[in-house]
């Protein structure tokens, strides 16, 4: 696995308030479970070591689809849902923001109580994967978040996530045991934040060389290494990129959900009477549970499931939220019980959203989309942190949301 790109992610203030906290535990619990259920925990490990699928993940669970806090959000979802279940599931995620980073070491230890793992190993690679993200790569980033997910068979991933207080930027650093071949040979499966310039990464693969330097440095007398060191200067461009959404995606998605013949054969897939608003936020949940790696490189369409707390691209939608956890919820109940028609039902969605956009490639009015979330979101329960959404004093007239209408 190699590094995969990067995010523009600003630090946004403010918490996740607790209408929208909830509702990201259980849908990203039963999306972890279902990954869990059709492809095995080394997937689940995989796609959290991705950077654009953890992001694709965060956006559909309702967080503002840029921000920082996708990752204390995710995070924290994922070891609210699955403690209660780890010892049935076989995953445990520790660590977490702040305090819950320092505590990680602890819970590792308890993690090897329970499953027979070394912790000490465990511990060690907490601390060493820490410790090259704070003080080996130099690109102006302080970690303040740490989570260490490690699976019953040993194998781990680590997320962690620095701030850069001076251009109020954050940086989310990814790591896989499986990738991993050394903590000081390019270790990480991806790092996701602003391109920083030219920076001082010790842990990159050509980085042999000033790895045994500063082993000589450290062998040296102080003296002559202080005034070496005051003559070191760095020269640090910024840019800042914006993800773009794929609008025939995104048009497939709409497309299936809209147009009466293709969404009343969508719904049928799921074996359910789901209404169009429903089928969208279903087909981006079923993308972000069957899809391939290539399907992520533009996470901020996965904002068009729910939305996003602060209403960008448009206030979350709760009733259809409620809605998909519910089918999805049911879906896994029924798999556990055998009956895996009914667990196989977004599958079947998402190769046929699939199919719709390989052969009709609709593409969608991106500002229309937007406009018509905005227009409809008092009757599906629009909500921000700045409120529910009332209805507007007239009726706005339909709007088109492709741009062959």
């Amino acid at each position: 696995m190699k590094r995969s790109g990067h995010a523009d992610l600003p630090l946004h203030g403010g918490r996740v308030p607790a209408w929208l906290g909830q509702r990201m535990t259980a849908l990203g619990g039963a999306i972890s479970e279902s990954i869990l259920l059709h492809y095995g925990t080394d997937e689940l490990l995989t796609r959290l070591a991705d950077p654009f699928w953890f992001q694709a993940f965060g956006c559909v669970l309702g967080m503002d689809w840029h921000s920082s806090g996708i990752t204390t959000s995710v995070i924290g979802a994922l070891k609210r849902a699955l403690s209660p279940k780890a010892a049935e599931l076989g995953i445990y995620v520790c660590g977490g923001r702040g305090k819950h980073s320092r505590r990680t070491p602890d819970e590792l230890r308890l993690v090897g109580e329970k499953t027979g793992l070394d912790a000490d190993q465990l511990v060690r690679a907490s601390r060493l994967s820490a410790r090259v993200d704070n003080n080996a790569v130099g690109d102006g980033f302080q970690l303040y978040l740490h989570s260490f997910i490690v699976a019953r068979d040993g194998k781990w991933v680590v997320v962690q996530q620095g701030m850069n207080g001076a251009t109020g930027m954050a940086r989310r650093y990814h790591w896989h045991s499986l990738a991993l071949k050394s903590f000081v040979e390019a270790p990480h499966s991806g790092i996701a934040g602003p391109p920083q310039g030219e920076i001082m990464n010790l842990v990159d693969s050509h980085a042999g060389p000033a790895q045994g330097a500063i082993l000589e440095i450290l062998r040296g007398k102080p003296e002559r290494n202080l005034r070496e060191i005051r003559q070191l200067t760095m020269d640090r461009s910024h840019a800042v990129g914006r993800h773009c959404v794929d609008l025939k995606r995104l048009g497939a998605v709409l497309v299936t959900a809209y147009e009466r013949n293709l969404s009343d054969f969508a719904s049928a897939l799921l074996m359910e009477k789901l209404g169009p608003r429903t089928l969208q936020s279903l087909a981006l949940v079923a993308e972000v549970i069957h899809g391939t790696p290539t399907r992520f490189v533009d996470p901020a369409r996965f904002s068009f499931a729910h939305g996003g707390k602060d209403r960008h691209p448009f206030p979350v939608p709760t009733k259809v939220y409620d809605r998909t956890i519910e089918v999805l919820q049911t879906s896994l109940d029924r798999a556990k019980l055998g009956d895996h028609d009914r667990s196989d039902g977004l599958l079947r969605l998402h190769k046929f959203v699939a199919t719709v956009e390989r052969t009709l490639q609709p593409e969608a009015d991106f500002d229309a989309v937007v406009a018509h979330e905005h227009r409809i979101s008092p009757s599906i329960g629009g909500r921000s942190v700045f409120g529910f959404e009332r209805p507007p004093k007239h009726t706005a007239e339909q709007l088109r949301l492709f741009d062959n209408d």
